[in-house]
């Protein structure tokens, strides 16, 4: 318990020192490659300080650590499956090494071994179409099929869709939030918050206590692009913060996909400027796997809904008995309930999958049709 307790006195430290006006991520950087540590930046005189930093900055440090104001965050630490993880911990994920302005340290809520897992982000519009939330459950739930942790921000629409792909196909999946870890924004995803923190992994750079602002979300998105192999955005407008995530994916050197839609959806013009900006046009999932050059490394049977005892794929089955159910005329969803047997959950996703395989085609009226 001592050990305990003088771990979180250290990393109390780290938070202490990032709390100062002025101490950016980029700042805090260079006096860790001056000084080493928090507690031998606290150690060193004005003088050398200044060398790096302000005058007031330098002067708010020989302050000393301002660690009596931190008292609910060393209780919030002390929490089973909580975490600080800084730039001198093993599991700070080496991804976000290699981008311009890594976080010194990141809150995190459930499964650090997620953070250096090879991940996809999937990022799109707050107000997204029924398809376009259909496509990001979709895509997520099959990129986790080959390995892949998907990332997201926990907003409402795409990120939403593309976190409950990911936890239906029992696979990883990480939230980035612009808040502090003890407040769920939005609050309508309190449930799924509480599931990717018990599955998955919620993470910030955000103070305990932070709201909800507008100049966060920006910062947020250059850590969900720069944890990820690739970006996939899956509908944006113009002025999206997706488009702030596929450009700083860019920066970062990562790929950067998107879903072309209608030419006259507003929600499809960001993803049709991305394409013609160089962006990967995607409407399969092997256009992103060919592109990373990926293998499926997750074995099938943790995919969810595979039958271990018989061996065989309840997926698969589903899939097989609503392609037998279409015949060859198009069909609403409700007549594939009464002739396939299964319930409207269990069609409504194989008929996402199946579209992704290019098995389905998704008709107007609510109507599908079988490919052959």
């Amino acid at each position: 318990m001592a050990n305990h307790s003088a771990v979180i006195e250290e990393k109390l430290l780290w938070i202490s020192l990032g709390s100062i006006a002025g101490i950016g991520s980029q700042t805090f950087c260079q006096l860790l490659k001056a000084f080493g540590s928090p507690e031998n930046i606290y150690a060193v005189g004005s003088r050398q300080l200044r060398e790096i930093v302000s005058e007031n900055i330098a002067n708010e440090i020989t302050r000393g650590p301002q660690q009596d104001s931190l008292s609910q965050t060393a209780q919030w630490l002390s929490l089973p499956d909580n975490h600080l993880i800084t730039l001198a911990d093993a599991e700070y994920p080496k991804s976000l090494l290699e981008i311009a302005d890594p976080p010194p340290f990141l809150y995190a809520k459930g499964k650090l071994a997620l953070l250096n897992q090879p991940a996809i982000a999937i990022v799109g519009s707050r107000n997204a179409s029924v398809q376009g939330e259909k496509n990001a459950e979709a895509f997520a739930f099959e990129l986790c099929a080959y390995g892949l942790c998907i990332v997201s921000g926990l907003a409402l629409g795409i990120d939403g869709a593309a976190h409950r792909g990911a936890l239906r196909a029992k696979g990883a999946t990480i939230a980035v939030v612009g808040t502090g870890l003890d407040i769920v924004y939005p609050a309508k995803h309190r449930e799924l918050a509480h599931q990717i923190a018990e599955h998955g992994l919620i993470i910030s750079e955000f103070d305990l206590g932070m709201p909800s602002r507008p100049q966060n979300f920006p910062k947020r998105n250059r850590i969900i692009s720069g944890l990820s192999l690739g970006c996939l955005v899956v509908e944006a407008n113009l002025q999206s913060g997706s488009q702030i995530t596929a450009r700083l994916a860019t920066e970062q050197g990562r790929e950067v996909f998107a879903i072309p839609g209608s030419i006259h959806s507003p929600m499809s013009k960001g993803c049709h400027q991305l394409i013609k900006q160089g962006a990967k046009l995607v409407d399969c999932l092997q256009d992103i796997t060919e592109e990373l050059n990926l293998s499926r490394s997750r074995p099938s049977e943790l995919i969810a809904g595979h039958d271990t005892e018989s061996g065989h794929s309840i997926e698969n089955a589903a899939g097989n008995t609503i392609l037998s159910s279409m015949g060859y005329d198009p069909i609403t969803l409700d007549n594939l309930v009464a002739l396939s047997g299964l319930t409207v959950s269990d069609v409504s996703s194989m008929l996402m999958l199946l579209e992704l395989e290019g098995k389905v085609a998704s008709l107007t009226g609510g109507q599908y049709q079988k490919i052959m």
